[in-house]
């Protein structure tokens, strides 16, 4: 290959500059009487469009042209030259295969260009683009085994609207389309275009099935263009029902019966063991109100079926309540395949059933993980978790989740009393598809709100230092608007940290670090939480957005009804233990920009304050915002940097504690691509900070100042993603480009950067494994 390479490809020597010019040839390949196609231009020659006009439809033109050439890389054509020097496979697999047929692409030739069609689409193109006398030519231009297509387009004036009529008629379903014509989107003085045209067929289309016209089309409707009736290159256009439009679209349905099938399966149906019954004597003893649930068994109660479906007995068939019904079946959790089936049960008077075919999934569920994992200080450990679903609990869709779990942290390479630490808890989830609540919540949404209950434990043991348990629960609602727009409201959330044993040598630590001794007071945390999410990322836009804002206000109705003030030594307890009082707000705001379908830019910012008052002076530890780690900033180990410019280096050797504050700045940046399938690769730059709200002698610059953007850290690197669609992971490698715990004047490390040095790389330059993207 290598001497094939140097033979066809000329390196270029300019003037003794170092840079080099790569010409690769791939006519050579070729035989005697084929030519390379290398793409075609369109030129548009008219005195009567507008530059913009003629702009436009040349794009539109060139990209319906077909075929495409070989992709080209600078001038050059590699996949193509992948495919010339890569033997003919004798298997569809191994080296050659994949070099000639993976990476490699088949050359575009002359001859596999049909210039007389392209010629006719160009003509008709520019036809439906309101262009009725467009004539086209083409010519080729060849040159050293090469050839392109020239084709000249004169596309004459465009014909403008001038006139949209709606013809009349006695028919029920003429008097619907009557009522749409006020949101047409045929106007006068706009182009004749064929796709506003298809778009006004599906706009009646629409609104018919909102009224009944379930098995309306758009082709039964038909949109005349008549030129003669006006001079000026203008057209009429007169919308109309087609004269073999069949009697059943026209025909507005009602719904008659509602039959849910809650356990269905397609197998038992095929081998006979149930029939669905289509009569009413064999329905009457499944009905449920106003709809009929076939479940012998009782699996499932009716209830939770008149809750999502939006027909009743009687209702005007409308296709939003037929997508809404379906969206909300499958967001119950419970079914794994909705189906839906529209039988006429009598056709004189337009009726007909609606039957729902549900397959439930598995009704339980048991899943054990094991975790390996490494931390900062050289701790690794591992955890292992046993969870427990249930997707039916009392019979209404209720998903009741348990879970157990125990996890260790040991210190590698450190002394025999290392502070290792262990974790065991449980923790179970109740959620309940309905707001249970002692108002009337209604929701026309896709998507089922859910009541959630949730009860938690935690054991957490940090040997030679101390043992804390960890209580916790919470009683909220979770619904959404639609798919963009998403609320969670924890009318209640509930945390209580109390310390088992607390060693000597921990208590000697904290008389000179008042902040440690925070982390084994006995905490009582209780209030409302809600946070509000809105995304558009799941629609296919070159821009897209995700908003996340957090509020959480702990201790507040308690701490004014009771007066508390800890500054003035009017400090209020609960069962003995003092109660916190804050107000935090967190905001998590992302923005994607798509270069192309193997390229993007991700960027987040993250901006948030927690303020104590009344009862505390200070924001619990477990409420605190932390920095640093796989999906902050990831240039510094998790929990480690901050707060402000407080310098970790003076902490005891051998010690470790997650380092906390009250305020969080944030900002990523993240260019992402797409190298070869699964393999994905990214460069990103991180910048942050954390800080306190108050002065903290044991760390000396911690709190937020005017002067905090001296105190911002800058990390950067790379990134290899391996995704394999159920999981991706994710290996980050990076390093501090700003430490803000430097001396002022020399916080920038860029003079610093030794890779060659092994202790500057084992100092700074952090390997992040991670599950996911970062953000």
């Amino acid at each position: 290959m290598s001497n094939t390479f140097h033979t066809y490809c000329k390196y270029l020597l300019v003037s003794g500059l170092t840079s080099a010019v790569v010409s690769c040839s791939n006519t050579r390949f070729l035989k005697e009487n084929q030519m390379l196609y290398t793409g075609a231009e369109v030129k548009i020659e008219s005195d009567t469009i507008s530059k913009k006009e003629k702009k436009d439809l040349q794009a539109a033109l060139e990209a319906n042209l077909t075929p495409k050439p070989n992709s080209t890389f600078l001038g050059m054509r590699p996949k193509l030259y992948f495919y010339n020097i890569a033997k003919e496979p004798k298997k569809d697999k191994g080296f050659n295969y994949w070099l000639k047929y993976k990476m490699g692409e088949k050359p575009v030739l002359l001859g596999d260009v049909d210039r007389e069609f392209n010629k006719d689409i160009i003509q008709n193109y520019s036809e439906n683009k309101g262009y009725f006398n467009a004539q086209a030519t083409y010519d080729t231009v060849s040159r050293n085994k090469k050839a392109r297509v020239i084709y000249t387009v004169k596309p004459g004036a465009r014909y403008l609207v001038d006139g949209v009529k709606f013809q009349k008629d006695s028919t029920l379903v003429n008097q619907e389309i009557q009522n749409l014509t006020g949101k047409t989107l045929l106007k006068n003085g706009k182009p004749f275009d064929l796709d506003v045209i298809k778009a006004e067929r599906e706009r009646i289309d629409n609104g018919l099935k909102e009224r009944g016209f379930y098995y309306f089309h758009p082709d039964n409707i038909i949109v005349q263009a008549d030129s003669t009736v006006h001079k000026n290159h203008k057209v009429e256009l007169n919308v109309k029902l087609k004269d073999n439009t069949p009697d059943l679209a026209t025909q507005q349905f009602s719904i008659d019966k509602v039959i849910v099938f809650p356990n269905y399966n397609i197998q038992d149906v095929k081998e006979g063991k149930y029939s669905i019954p289509m009569n009413a004597d064999s329905l009457s003893k499944y009905a449920f109100d106003d709809i009929y649930v076939i479940d012998p068994q009782h699996k499932f109660k009716p209830k939770i079926f008149d809750r999502a479906l939006y027909f009743k007995q009687g209702d005007l068939y409308n296709r939003s309540n037929h997508n809404l019904s379906l969206n909300r079946l499958i967001s119950l959790g419970v079914f794994k395949f909705v189906k839906n089936e529209f039988v006429t049960s009598d056709s004189l008077n337009h009726k007909f059933d609606a039957y729902y075919l549900l397959t439930p999934r598995q009704i339980q569920s048991l899943r054990l993980e094991a975790l390996g994992r490494t931390n900062s200080a050289n701790y690794a450990g591992s955890e292992l978790n046993l969870n427990w679903t249930h997707r039916n609990f009392f019979r209404g869709a209720e998903q009741f989740k348990a879970a157990i779990f125990g996890a260790f942290d040991f210190q590698m390479g450190g002394a025999q009393d290392a502070n290792n630490i262990f974790r065991a808890g449980t923790n179970v989830q109740l959620s309940i598809p309905r707001i249970v609540a002692p108002f009337r919540f209604h929701s026309s949404s896709e998507f089922v709100p859910r009541t959630n209950i949730t009860l938690g434990y935690e054991f957490q043991n940090r040997t030679q230092y101390y043992t804390l348990n960890n209580f916790t629960a919470s009683f909220g609602y979770l619904w959404k608007e639609n798919a963009r727009k998403e609320h969670e409201l924890k009318v209640i959330d509930i945390t209580l940290v109390s310390p088992q044993k607390v060693t000597d040598e921990y208590k000697k630590k904290y008389e000179t670090n008042p902040a440690l001794q925070r982390i084994v007071d006995r905490q009582l945390i209780f209030g409302p939480t809600y946070s509000y999410t809105y995304t558009n990322t799941m629609l296919p836009k070159k821009n897209t957005f995700y908003y996340k804002g957090t509020l959480d206000l702990a201790g507040n109705i308690s701490g004014l009804v009771s007066g508390a003030n800890v500054k003035e030594g009017k400090e209020k307890k609960i069962f003995g233990i003092p109660f916190s009082q804050y107000a935090k707000i967190e905001n998590d705001f992302r923005f994607y920009h798509k270069f192309t379908e193997k390229s993007s830019l991700a960027t987040r910012f993250i901006g948030g304050i927690a303020y104590p008052y009344g009862n505390s002076e200070f924001v619990p530890f477990s409420k605190q915002f932390f920095s640093g780690g796989s999906n902050s900033i990831r240039a510094f180990r998790a929990r480690t940097l901050g707060p402000g410019s407080f310098d970790p280096r003076t902490i005891e050797p051998g010690t470790y504690f997650d380092q906390a504050g009250d305020v969080k700045l944030e900002l990523n940046a993240e260019y992402r691509a797409n190298l070869y399938k699964f393999i994905n690769a990214a460069v990103f730059v991180d910048a942050g900070n954390i800080w306190l709200l108050h002065n903290d002698d044991a760390r000396p610059g911690a709190k937020f100042t005017k002067d905090f953007l001296n105190e911002i850290a800058v990390g950067a690197g790379v990134g290899l993603r391996l995704d394999f669609s159920i999981l991706v992971l994710r290996l980050d490698l990076a390093m501090p480009l700003r430490v803000p715990y430097y001396e002022k004047g020399d916080r920038w490390a860029f003079d610093k950067i030794n890779f060659g040095d092994p202790s500057w790389r084992k100092d700074n330059l952090v390997l992040n494994i991670a599950i996911g993207y970062p953000f």
